[in-house]
């Protein structure tokens, strides 16, 4: 207590973290095949996905055969099928033969409460109540709740919003299942932890340490301060992963999965990096896909030694600083959820909805003007990569899809008119005064999926021919604020005589406070812009 170091000092430091694997096959025989395909290759842990998206739950035995269970953790993932599920799931424990039935674990996965949040279909909350009492009464390690907190991460929630309903959530479970008579103890022995992991380094480690402080706090005040050690599953974050440039997921996840494991999560599972997209959309199998989700963590723990040191950001200030920071704002929004009547009634009364729509909206804004960069999307964008169909949204706030969309009308412009929509960029003065610009505009343009058209460095008598040969009616000015000074005016009326139709220039307004009348730019492009919405209103004056 109060676990910010870890759920237990002695973990297996040759092991580390679980190595998790979402396991949806459609029959028995295939899911039994990936089962054992993945725990041959360096998966330790299976997720069992049961019900419509999955494993019909008759078919769970023949899924686990000839899997050793006290050596692989099972984990299901059925929503309404989660009674079947888990009954099927205690026949093949019942039959299975082990000499220290404490060595399995095992996890039911009923999720109502989190379930709810995005009115997704689960058990009820009193079948939750009676699969917790019997998996308390069993010799395995089984829990049967799990408390989702990606759910209020996909939907926009920042950590500390996603930290604060978790527990929040978990604190409505504990006092229902001792409600319904089991101790403060067993009732904590049946809450487990799902939390997303972001390309946010520093924040996704104390993420995790401070998740654990938490509810360490819960079981505190309830009284059973060293039964609040609970699993935390870490989930690499499905908002954070995009379909344009999706190979530079690769690298978001292998920022998560690192962040997690030293954070000190207790496993963790790694989404296809192509998860944003249509099934075969990149051309590579999901087997490929799934492979590369498993190295990642291989290559952390097995070459890197990531799991050999029990919490190494510990000790660091800035670590324990940004850990206690995480942890008091977090508990700050449990006692708003608890004041407005506990987390069913601030689900109903819309507070836990409003609160994380506000932070999806200013990280929306955060994106939109390129504070925070999404590499491959809104910095450093490839617009010779090919269009891949999107995967179904769900409930996932995706940070890029605002200049997805973009995007994406420049793939239509392209398919009907056999080119992109296009700029013609008007490089002003030497290479030292319009460099700089020319990089940001060009960057800039090419995250909305508008082509920069590039002639090089322009004397003031070329700016009408290189117009007219570009056939251009959108043009950027480059250069310097003296060169604008000087050069501007001019330049933009060459445009202007030329055929195009809109001038924008690269910079201040003030670098031409001086012009004025036709000779003024239309339009200015600087740091502080809203990118969606002005590479937006430029495609439509392109016609995308």
């Amino acid at each position: 207590f109060p676990f910010v170091r870890g759920r237990e000092a002695d973990r297996d430091v040759l092991r580390g973290w679980h190595v998790a694997a979402d396991v949806a096959a459609r029959t028995g025989a295939a899911a039994n095949n990936e089962i054992l395909t993945g725990l041959e290759s360096g998966v330790t842990a299976v997720r069992l996905v049961v019900g419509a998206a999955g494993l019909p739950a008759n078919e769970i035995p023949a899924a686990l055969s000839g899997v050793l269970l006290e050596l692989a953790p099972v984990a299901l993932a059925a929503g309404p099928d989660t009674e079947a599920a888990a009954e099927r799931l205690l026949a093949v424990l019942d039959a299975y033969r082990c000499e220290d039935r404490g060595a399995i674990t095992a996890s039911f996965g009923a999720a109502p409460l989190t379930a709810a949040f995005t009115h997704r279909q689960d058990i009820g909350m009193d079948a939750a109540v009676g699969l917790a009492g019997r998996a308390a009464a069993r010799s395995e390690s089984i829990r049967a709740i799990t408390v989702d907190g990606t759910v209020f991460h996909n939907a926009g929630a920042s950590d500390t919003e996603e930290l604060g309903a978790a527990v929040a959530a978990g604190l409505e479970y504990l006092r229902a299942l001792t409600a319904s008579g089991l101790s403060v103890e067993s009732a904590l022995g049946q809450i487990e932890f799902r939390l997303a992991a972001t390309v946010d380094q520093f924040q996704t480690i104390a993420k995790f340490r401070a998740a654990r402080q938490l509810w360490a706090r819960v079981a505190q005040v309830c009284g059973a301060p060293e039964a609040g050690a609970a699993p935390q599953h870490a989930v690499t974050s499905a908002a954070m992963l995009t379909r344009r440039d999706p190979w530079v997921n690769l690298l978001r996840e292998t920022v998560a999965v690192f962040a997690a494991g030293v954070g000190g999560a207790d496993s963790i599972t790694v989404l296809p990096f192509d998860t944003a997209l249509a099934p075969g959309a990149l051309g590579v199998s999901s087997s490929f896909s799934a492979r590369m989700a498993r190295n990642i963590q291989l290559l952390l723990l097995e070459e890197s030694h990531l799991g050999r040191v029990v919490d190494p950001a510990g000790g660091s200030w800035y670590a324990e600083d940004l850990t206690a920071g995480i942890a008091e704002t977090a508990w700050a929004f449990v006692q708003d959820i608890e004041r407005a009547g506990g987390y069913a009634a601030a689900l109903e009364s819309g507070l836990v909805h409003t609160r994380i729509a506000a932070t999806r909206q200013a990280r929306e804004a955060d994106i939109a003007h390129r504070r925070t960069a999404v590499t491959g999307v809104n910095e450093f964008p490839d617009l010779t990569e090919k269009p891949a169909a999107a995967a179904p949204d769900g409930d996932v706030a995706h940070y890029a899809s605002a200049f997805e969309a973009l995007r994406d009308r420049s793939d239509a412009f392209l398919a009907a008119a056999g080119e992109r929509p296009k700029a013609l960029l008007v490089p002003l003065g030497t290479v030292a005064e319009h460099n700089v610009r020319v990089a940001f505009a060009a960057n800039l343009l090419a995250s909305g999926g508008i082509e920069a058209v590039n002639p090089g460095p322009l004397p003031a008598d070329a700016v009408a021919a290189a117009a007219a040969e570009s056939g251009a009616t959108l043009a950027v000015l480059c250069g310097s604020d003296k060169r604008y000074g000087a050069d501007a005016a001019q330049a933009v009326a060459a445009l202007r005589g030329a055929g195009v139709a809109r001038v924008l220039l690269a910079g201040p307004e003030k670098a031409v406070a001086d012009v004025a009348g036709d000779a003024r730019p239309d339009g200015f492009l600087t740091m502080r812009v809203d990118a969606v919405a002005t590479l937006a209103e430029l495609l439509d004056t392109l016609g995308a």
